[in-house]
C-alpha cells in the first residue's frame, strides 16, 4: 500500500485511538513508526480489564471526538495496516496547525506511549 492523504467525508472517534472514516476502522500513530512505536489508549466497554480502565476510555473517546470535530484535519495513512484480524490502516492526523492528533492526546495524558515490547496496564 502507498502512503498518503486519505480523504474522508465522514470521520468519528471509535475510541480513544481508532478512528472511523467512511465506514472503515483505522488505528492512530501518534507520530510513531508502524511496528516499532504509537500510542494506546484504556480499551473501551467489555475489553476494560477495570472500572477505572473504563471511564478513561470514555474520556479519551469524548476527546478524540472533540479533536475531530475540528475544520482542517487532514488524514495521512503510513503505508501499513496493523495485524488484527480487520488489518486497519496506521494512521496520523493533523489538526490545522500542525499539530498530530494522537502527540495532543499523549500530551493531555489520554494515552501512553506504545511498543511492541511493553505491555500497558491501565488499571494500576
Amino acid at each position: 500500500m502507498i502512503a498518503g492523504l486519505i480523504l474522508c467525508a465522514s470521520l468519528t472517534a471509535v475510541d480513544g485511538d481508532t478512528v472511523k472514516c467512511d465506514g472503515q476502522n483505522m488505528r492512530l500513530l501518534g507520530e510513531g513508526v508502524p511496528f516499532a512505536s504509537g500510542i494506546d489508549t484504556p480499551e473501551i466497554g467489555s475489553n476494560a480489564k477495570c472500572l477505572k480502565e473504563r471511564k478513561l476510555a470514555l474520556i479519551a473517546k469524548g476527546r478524540l471526538k472533540e479533536l475531530l470535530a475540528e475544520k482542517g484535519l487532514r488524514v495521512v495513512f503510513s503505508g501499513a495496516v496493523d495485524k488484527t484480524q480487520s488489518h486497519r490502516p496506521l494512521v496520523n492526523i493533523y489538526r490545522a496547525n500542525g499539530e498530530e492528533i494522537g502527540k495532543r492526546l499523549l500530551q493531555e495524558g489520554l494515552a501512553r506511549m506504545w511498543s511492541p515490547k511493553r505491555r500497558i496496564d491501565w488499571c494500576d
